[in-house]
């Protein structure tokens, strides 16, 4: 609950932190910068009092509610502009693009580093756990001492206090991490705006840049196939481990196969990078997306350990498409606005926050999805064995649901109409109007 609660209120924040941006005047370090340097320390604080037992019993639901919900503002005060600044890194398409590219490695990269470093420090609570459930399971067959069952009692409490300890320290790291990166990110990243507008610009309010936005054709598509597809790679991920545990028998396999999906679309990215620069983006959306659908079908019939890890190879494929291709193709549709609105400018922040709400968006349609078909099958939390509908409905949302979802955002995005020739002729016709603007 309080993890839905969270999404669906920092979705509710990207429009908001896209309004205020958008509003906000440029200074020495830019527009963006100073939004995500000053929210960056309040960040680091709020992660890590997610992680922080309070001393009351009472009430605990309303701290991680209060602090799941703050950290989900602070991050998207740094997101938004974070995912913005691409616009402002070069007025050349080809170095956007490569910037992009680069960017969506390192996210990647950086997930699998950090679950790697959290991972390991907080192994020990792991272990310990499984040897307390392991003496206090013996000592419940009645074969054990009254002093026996003190001990492990004794040992319950010394696994909580190392528990809390060792996911403080693991918090901690990831917030030192995370302060050090935005350090870097200030020191080596300097703001270019672009002088595209005409001397006689005329100022607009956000209302009306807001409406221009949605009004734009190209970005309304661009957003609903994403959201279709987006929908898509998140029923895959967030109902792949109860896949692996109640539906096949995968489950001492599925770190393992999650490790490898993120090493494959690492190692990935830069291949679709050069794919879309020698056959274009639209095709490579189409190739990368459709890439995933064979694959999940084969592991719903074939449900195997080798092939689970061909899968695993081949999403990684597809979750590095999906990753890439709409954020390399946004500022495409940033510059034919610009050039059908030639009198608007800095109406940025309003196409990248308003396509992260409804990436944001398209998580919580996956989360309401899967909870409501698994419940309605008979789904009971914490249970060791699940009834067989159950397991029917995780073969339904790995296979089936995705690929409807897939098939759905591929055809509204067959009528995106911004091709390879389409943004060459953008680009030059930028290049005069930033001639003009000299």
């Amino acid at each position: 609950m309080v993890l839905f609660i969270g999404k669906a209120w920092g979705a509710v924040t990207d429009p908001v932190v896209g309004f205020f941006i958008t509003k906000s005047k440029w200074t020495k370090i830019g527009r963006l910068m100073p939004w995500m340097v000053g929210c960056t320390p309040f960040v680091v604080v709020a992660y890590f009092y997610l992680w922080f037992v309070p001393p009351f019993a009472n009430g605990k639901f309303m701290w991680y509610l209060g602090f799941y919900c703050l950290y989900q503002t602070l991050i998207t005060c740094f997101h938004v502009p974070y995912s913005a600044l691409t616009m402002f890194l070069s007025t050349d398409q080809r170095e956007r693009d490569s910037a992009t590219a680069y960017r969506m490695t390192a996210e990647v990269l950086g997930t699998l580093v950090g679950a790697a470093i959290q991972g390991q420090i907080v192994a020990s609570a792991h272990t310990m756990k499984h040897c307390l459930h392991h003496n206090l399971s013996t000592s419940h067959l009645g074969n054990s001492s009254g002093s026996e069952v003190v001990k492990s009692l004794a040992l319950s409490q010394d696994f909580l206090s190392h528990a809390r300890e060792v996911y403080m320290i693991a918090a901690g790291v990831i917030g030192g991490i995370f302060l050090i990166c935005t350090v870097v990110m200030f020191l080596g990243v300097k703001e270019k705006d672009d002088p595209y507008v005409p001397k006689t610009e005329k100022q607009i309010s956000f209302h009306q840049g807001f409406v221009l936005v949605m009004r734009h054709g190209p970005y309304i598509t661009l957003t609903a196939a994403f959201l279709f597809i987006s929908v898509a790679i998140q029923l895959v991920q967030s109902n792949f481990v109860l896949f692996c545990t109640y539906a096949v028998d995968l489950r001492d396999h599925f770190q393992n196969i999650v490790l490898t999906i993120l090493i494959s679309a690492v190692v990935s990215i830069p291949f679709w990078q050069w794919f879309l620069e020698r056959f274009g983006k639209k095709t490579a959306a189409f190739c990368g997306i459709t890439w995933i659908m064979p694959f999940t079908v084969m592991l719903v019939f074939i449900p195997n350990l080798v092939v689970a890890y061909v899968v695993a190879v081949s999403s990684g494929l597809s979750v590095a498409a999906s990753l890439l291709l709409p954020w390399s193709m946004l500022p495409d549709v940033v510059d034919d606005f610009r050039l059908a609105n030639p009198f608007s400018k800095g109406h940025e922040a309003i196409f990248y926050s308003f396509y992260v709400f409804f990436t944001k968006f398209a998580a919580g349609i996956s989360l309401g999805v899967s909870t409501l078909c698994l419940e309605f099958a008979g789904y009971d939390t914490g249970a060791c064995r699940q009834p067989p509908p159950v397991a029917y409905t995780l073969k339904l949302l790995i296979g089936a649901a995705p690929v409807a979802f897939i098939v759905t955002g591929l055809m509204i995005l067959l009528l995106y109409p911004i091709s390879e020739d389409v943004r060459l002729r953008n680009k030059l016709a930028l290049e005069d109007l930033r001639l003009q603007s000299v």
